[in-house]
């Protein structure tokens, strides 16, 4: 009788000693990878379009400020002549000017008239003369060069014009140069402002 179980015969083996089988890898659900990459690149387009509005208005905004505002540099050059034509009429006053001769009247009439001209090319191109006399002093519009103890103006108003003052747009091109008023009649304005201030305490 034959043993069967000769040398080159293999025994069963346990389970430790069977060879490792790959772990099963989890299955990918590619449809919901594909769902982010999709809100991924919804919120990348949406950002994009986004700052191209914003720069598509920027440069809208530029390009008016540009047309409004490119000529303010040559508008101030062109203040100076405007002042110096005014300061040449206000040389003249009015007795002068009745004794002038033809010749010198109709220089005059000249220069008021280049002068009219002048302030209606730069109004037309949208700069305009501020002239604040009797107005309430605005220090965004005008500049304080002194004060002036004139009783028939109200307090804290313009008194006096130094120099009249040129908007551009709704910017100033330079404020106007004027003399405040101090000790005149308060204004409705500020009595209610004192009233108010004197209830509070």
């Amino acid at each position: 009788m034959t043993d069967t179980n000769g040398p080159n015969d293999k025994a069963p083996r346990s389970e430790a000693e069977m060879p490792e089988t790959p772990a099963a890898e989890a299955p990918v659900d590619t449809l919901a990878v594909a769902v982010k990459e999709a809100a991924e690149l919804k919120d990348k387009l949406l950002r994009t379009l986004a700052e191209m509005e914003n720069l598509r208005r920027r440069t809208e905004r530029e390009v008016a400020d540009a047309r409004v505002y490119g000529i303010a540099s040559f508008a101030r050059d062109v203040l100076t002549v405007a002042d110096n034509m005014q300061r040449a009429l206000q040389a003249l006053d009015d007795e002068l000017r009745e004794k002038a001769d033809a010749s010198l009247k109709a220089l005059l009439d000249g220069v008021e008239l280049t002068e009219r001209e002048l302030l209606k090319a730069l109004e037309k191109n949208g700069i305009k003369k501020i002239e604040p006399r009797g107005e309430k002093f605005d220090p965004n519009f005008h500049q304080a060069m002194y004060e002036v103890p004139d009783p028939s103006v109200p307090s804290g108003h313009v008194a006096q014009v130094v120099q009249p003052g040129y908007i551009i747009g709704d910017r100033v091109l330079r404020p106007a140069l004027v003399g405040v008023s101090k000790g005149g009649p308060k204004t409705s304005a500020d009595f209610e402002s004192n009233t108010r201030g004197a209830n509070s305490n």
